[in-house]
């Protein structure tokens, strides 16, 4: 018997279904305006024609839409339904994405091969004291350099079929222990995913990485169905380092100009705090930290 509450294969008439489905699912009518007569709901948030009424499209039509049937919708369409269910900017272009009709082909096609330029391998070394690695598609690690993986874990002793964030974060002990907020990023990761989903959600890698974590990962699945979608281009993370302790660093997440499916993600210390001089004391160990070099993906 097929376990209902696994998340299916990523395709993008389910990934559009899931994801209008529980956008509705959070807004109640008193939410946006509408009153709620007291009628017992068969499901949460706002009904089908709740919603169309809102956004001012027939019911018929946004079923059909729900359903990943609707046919060359317009951007005016999408935008006013994003305004009803007051979607972020992050999920609007979610949205956006995941409406636009793709070329079907005889076999599914992969991602294009991901390439790191020589001179960005040669920036994250010279980056002595900061901690940077790149993330291509499905966060796959590219490349980092030394400091990172003293800081956040030895990526060249991982397989390079393996080399892959999400897997550490769901799949790695290790990584539990090492974010003091594992959640958060647990969340962070599964949203980042969700994000590439609406973009290539015909990639088989893609797939196979969600069915992987699926199967392995209660977390996962639960993170997964919620369907969140965001962008953090900058924060901070709290980590306990097994060899420095406590270390707070902010980082800032930045796609490169000429790959934007390729994000450095740099961290910092504030000057003169503890975690700075925990970053030092990790790069002065060096090897002793890590035995990773910058490596290409």
């Amino acid at each position: 018997m097929t376990d209902q509450s696994e998340p299916r294969s990523v395709d993008r008439k389910g990934e559009l279904t899931e994801f209008l489905h529980t956008r509705r699912a959070r807004l109640k009518p008193v939410d946006v305006g509408l009153p709620d007569v007291g009628r017992r709901r068969r499901v949460p948030g706002l009904r089908r024609e709740e919603l169309a009424q809102l956004a001012g499209v027939s019911v018929a039509y946004y079923t059909r839409l729900e359903q990943g049937n609707a046919q060359n919708v317009s951007a005016d369409v999408l935008d006013a339904i994003a305004r009803a269910l007051r979607l972020t900017d992050a999920e609007t272009h979610h949205l956006m994405h995941l409406s636009k009709p793709k070329r079907q082909s005889k076999r599914k096609a992969a991602a294009r091969p991901q390439a790191l330029r020589p001179a960005l391998g040669g920036l994250l070394e010279s980056m002595e004291l900061v901690p940077a690695y790149v993330l291509g598609h499905r966060t796959d690690i590219l490349a980092w350099n030394r400091l990172a993986a003293a800081v956040f874990h030895d990526f060249g002793a991982v397989p390079e079929k393996h080399r892959n964030y999400a897997r550490l974060v769901f799949l790695d002990p290790t990584m539990r222990t090492l974010y003091a907020d594992w959640e958060i990023k647990a969340a962070e990761t599964a949203s980042a995913l969700r994000m590439y989903a609406g973009y290539c959600a015909d990639d088989p890698e893609l797939s196979a990485l969600v069915g992987e974590l699926s199967v392995k990962s209660e977390d996962f699945r639960r993170l997964w169905a919620a369907h969140e979608v965001r962008e953090k281009a900058h924060g901070s993370k709290r980590l306990s380092h097994p060899l420095v302790g406590e270390m707070e660093l902010s980082y800032e997440s930045l796609k490169l100009p000429d790959d934007a499916e390729q994000t450095l993600l740099l961290f910092h210390a504030e000057p003169g705090s503890k975690s700075a001089e925990s970053l030092r004391l990790l790069a002065s160990w060096g090897a002793d930290a890590s035995h990773s070099d910058v490596v290409p993906g």
